[in-house]
């Protein structure tokens, strides 16, 4: 069943960044496909493909195994298991998506740890036979550790404990008792079957005792507070974009403030500064960027700006400093 989603990416629309997270086999690939399926975002030929690596790869039986197509590696098709982050980018009428899907290996943790590092939402699975697990809990202590305030508790596989209202309850309370001592801000729990597709998009019959949203209404209305566009403006230099000599701009993303054409910048570590002459994008000009916006700045002088070079809000320049106060997550 197909819900009334829109694949064009045209028009405004407020894009949340997700994640979805948790121990290995616990179907995080399989949702996303399994979302992405029913909004009708995959197109007829990719679907065919689908079909076929299904037969060669699958593990759903004759169904169509959408874990396939976000574990594009031959090794993880080989292995069934998720390695990178795949990354997907979809819209529906309501919200504009990024997902990161992350591996659940605790080998490849420092990729999940990646993945998270620029999202606001976490969908952290969780295997409803297995419960709550040491990857669960590492998963969501990082995503807490990260800044995401806004957990989705994916009750998965409930098809295989019969959608018991009982194992659901026993796996959320288990679940919050261990999130009451992380920095969350709210925490959805919600049943679902990612291979059946149960309160993936649509409500289930199965799930009779479940009154909650499913899981894309949840994506769509879940409030996200951003309070990065009332800071300084902060615009880390990514790339210098000279695709010939009449064009040079300073390509990154805005993490705090904004900034309009016309704006006064600060050169952080030079001390010079310059005025915005315009906005580029790939889909035009813009009047204004803010945090969050990635971009390309074209400025009016001719001023030394190079990779890593930080523009500033010369009103509230950045502090310098020699010492300085940090979680670092390591991985040996």
């Amino acid at each position: 069943m197909a819900v009334a989603c829109e694949a064009s990416r045209t028009g405004a629309r407020d894009l949340l960044r997700f994640l979805t997270c948790g121990s290995v086999d616990d179907g995080k690939s399989t949702l996303i496909g399994r979302l992405l399926h029913d909004c009708a975002l995959i197109f007829d030929d990719q679907l065919e493909a689908l079909e076929r690596e299904s037969r060669r790869f699958g593990t759903a039986g004759g169904d169509i195994d959408f874990s396939l197509l976000l574990d594009g590696l031959e090794d993880e098709r080989q292995q069934r298991i998720t390695i990178d982050v795949a990354h997907r980018f979809f819209v529906t009428p309501a919200r504009s998506f990024d997902v990161a899907d992350t591996p659940g290996h605790e080998q490849y943790t420092r990729n999940m740890a990646t993945g998270a590092s620029t999202c606001e939402l976490a969908v952290i699975l969780v295997d409803a036979r297995n419960g709550i697990v040491v990857q669960t809990r590492r998963h969501a202590f990082i995503c807490s550790l990260l800044g995401i305030r806004h957990l989705v508790l994916a009750v998965n596989k409930m098809d295989l404990v019969g959608f018991d209202e009982g194992r659901f309850a026993e796996v959320s309370a288990s679940f919050s008792r261990f999130a009451a001592g992380l920095d969350t801000a709210a925490i959805r729990a919600i049943p679902l079957s990612a291979l059946a597709g149960d309160n993936v998009t649509r409500r289930s019959d199965r799930t009779p005792w479940y009154d909650g949203p499913t899981l894309l209404e949840h994506l769509e209305t879940v409030e996200i507070t951003r309070d990065g566009a009332e800071r300084p403006l902060r615009f880390p230099v990514q790339w210098v974009n000279r695709p010939d000599a009449e064009f040079r701009g300073f390509s990154g993303t805005v993490v705090a403030g904004s900034v309009a054409p016309g704006d006064l910048v600060l050169v952080a570590g030079s001390g010079h500064s310059t005025r915005v002459r315009e906005i580029v994008t790939f889909d035009g000009a813009l009047d204004r960027a803010v945090a969050g916006d990635a971009v390309t700045l074209r400025v009016a002088d001719e001023v030394d700006i190079a990779r890593g070079d930080l523009l500033a809000d010369p009103r509230d320049p950045p502090e310098f400093v020699d010492q300085f106060a940090a979680h670092v997550i390591w991985m040996s």
